[in-house]
């Protein structure tokens, strides 16, 4: 198996079936998994995905009892991961898996241990843009960062680079970051971005600036406390 796609869905029942045929045409001709973490959808999510397991042998479940966050179902879906390569999407489809094989295309020939998507056009309201805009600022000054897009959760990761991460409550927003304290490299793509179609956005005002402000003194923290050694010898 080529690749893993481990992708979070919180009530994305109407999204669920239209993301696994975008799928399907774009990985044609590869060996990959699609790992869809069910993050205690109301909506009928769970039911949906199991329908959906007839058209789509690839599709594996995992359903949480309860919404534990995105982090949480990412953290899932990369324990779970049998391929080498994780790649991690939105189930809302605006993340285009057209894209999927320009990013692991650059870290198969590189030796990146991620690749990061960012949104070269971003087809979201001037508001939501700008909340975004914010935030990612935020995030780069406090951790010294220049990632571009922080918020865009298309990325391709080598599988066994993600496992070594420490995954807190938010966290899902700063694996470049992560990848880069543990000695990782990572680079970027521009990639595609489209409006939603179905459901509704899980991020406002909150959870996308200020919730992530505390979440970046929480990296920054980690950041200054991580060990740093190099062994000379070894016996």
């Amino acid at each position: 198996m080529e690749l893993s796609l481990v992708v979070p869905a919180y009530n994305e029942r109407e999204n669920l079936a239209p993301l696994l045929d975008e799928i399907a045409s774009a990985l044609a001709g590869r060996t990959y998994e699609v790992i869809i973490v069910d993050d205690g959808s109301t909506d009928g999510t769970l039911e949906a995905l199991k329908a959906l397991r007839a058209r789509h042998p690839q599709l594996r479940i995992i359903a949480f009892e309860r919404n534990a966050g995105q982090t949480a179902a990412f953290a899932a879906g990369f324990r779970a991961a049998r391929a080498p390569i994780v790649i991690t999407l939105d189930a809302d489809l605006q993340n285009d898996p057209a894209d999927i094989p320009r990013l692991v295309e650059m870290l198969e020939q590189t030796d990146a241990t991620a690749v990061a998507g960012y949104r070269a056009n971003r087809r979201d309201t001037s508001w939501k843009r700008l909340q975004s805009r914010i935030a990612n600022g935020v995030r780069n000054r406090l951790n010294g960062e220049v990632i571009r897009d922080t918020g865009c959760s298309l990325k391709a990761f080598r599988t066994d680079a993600l496992r070594e991460l420490p995954l807190f409550a938010g966290m899902h927003r700063f694996l470049p970051t992560l990848i880069k304290m543990q000695g990782g490299t990572v680079t970027e793509v521009a990639v595609g971005h489209r409006p939603r179609r179905h459901g509704k956005t899980k991020y406002g005002m909150w959870n996308r600036v200020l919730r992530s402000l505390a979440d970046a003194f929480a990296v920054r923290w980690m950041q200054r406390r991580a060990l740093r050694y190099r062994v000379r010898e070894e016996y």
